[in-house]
């Protein structure tokens, strides 16, 4: 497996989990159940399709996994800038930050990745 893919996967991984722990230090109301539910959902599923574009059947399959993975990139930055604006604990925002500005450089990964496999699957 290529270096910057097996980084790319331990990356994504990180993402999740520390979106998980993160989500835990959230507090259940009301407000925050649905933020929390669907945060939860889109941050861990970046890495599960990443994951599963290793053993894409295709390279429209392989395009296809990544372009998810960019759209849960973006959805994990919307609630994170949700999160931004509700939470007003220090140590919570910095924390949502931290994995807001890590959402925008997947969105870039993904992004350029995508763009590139298009282009190399035009030239063939």
């Amino acid at each position: 497996m290529d270096k910057r893919t097996e980084e790319l996967l331990n990356r994504t991984f990180k993402f999740g989990v520390d979106t998980l722990k993160f989500l835990n230090s959230i507090p259940s109301t009301t407000t925050f159940k649905v933020i929390i539910n669907q945060l939860a959902k889109s941050s861990t599923s970046i890495g599960a399709n990443y994951e599963e574009s290793q053993a894409a059947e295709s390279k429209n399959d392989f395009i296809h996994k990544i372009s998810i993975c960019s759209k849960e990139a973006r959805e994990s930055k919307y609630w994170l800038k949700i999160l931004i604006e509700l939470l007003n604990n220090d140590k919570q925002l910095i924390n949502a930050n931290l994995l807001y500005n890590e959402s925008k450089q997947l969105i870039k990964i993904f992004t350029s990745i995508k763009l590139t496999s298009q282009e190399n699957k035009m030239k063939k």
